[in-house]
């Protein structure tokens, strides 16, 4: 698999990919996480143009996206039921999606992150099993829980290498 930042001209394609995983969690018992219509088409054109996108082609096909960002996310300074490994810099990890549910794109979009950073944070919906199985297995520790900005629960993994 390829990987490499998103292009503003994809937009249709990666609304797609978007589409695709809020329909695969719902189908798999997590309709909560990205209702509405989240993540909107504004959002993620900020994430393309703030270079913190990134795509993932298997074939030349485009069949997964995330948001890597080199900065801490705000959310994150509110940590209950838990703490944090560590309080050095990070990066975060929002937004990861893949198309039709194709084993092996999100743990490949994960590798490519932990190639890329030492410390990460990500949180993730409790319904989204499948999230929170991948990110245990690539090393990561549930930390404890935080709220998003509009205020719903989150669990909230970190690595640290």
């Amino acid at each position: 698999m390829e990987i490499s930042r998103a292009e503003s001209r994809e937009i249709d394609t990666i609304m797609h990919v978007y589409v695709s995983a809020r329909e695969t969690m719902i189908r798999s018992g997590n309709p909560l996480q990205w209702r509405e219509g989240y993540p909107t088409r504004e959002l993620i054109l900020k994430d393309i143009e703030s270079g913190w996108l990134y795509v993932c082609r298997q074939n030349g096909r485009l069949v997964g996206c995330f948001a890597l960002l080199d900065e801490e996310d705000d959310t994150y300074k509110d940590l209950y039921d838990g703490a944090w490994l560590n309080d050095r810099p990070c990066s975060v990890v929002h937004r990861l999606a893949v198309l039709e549910a194709r084993l092996g794109v999100g743990a490949s979009c994960i590798h490519w992150c932990l190639n890329a950073c030492s410390d990460i944070k990500v949180d993730t919906h409790a319904d989204n099993l499948p999230m929170q199985r991948l990110l245990e297995a690539k090393g990561f520790q549930r930390c404890g829980k935080v709220r998003n900005s509009w205020g719903d629960e989150r669990i909230a993994f970190q690595i640290s290498r």
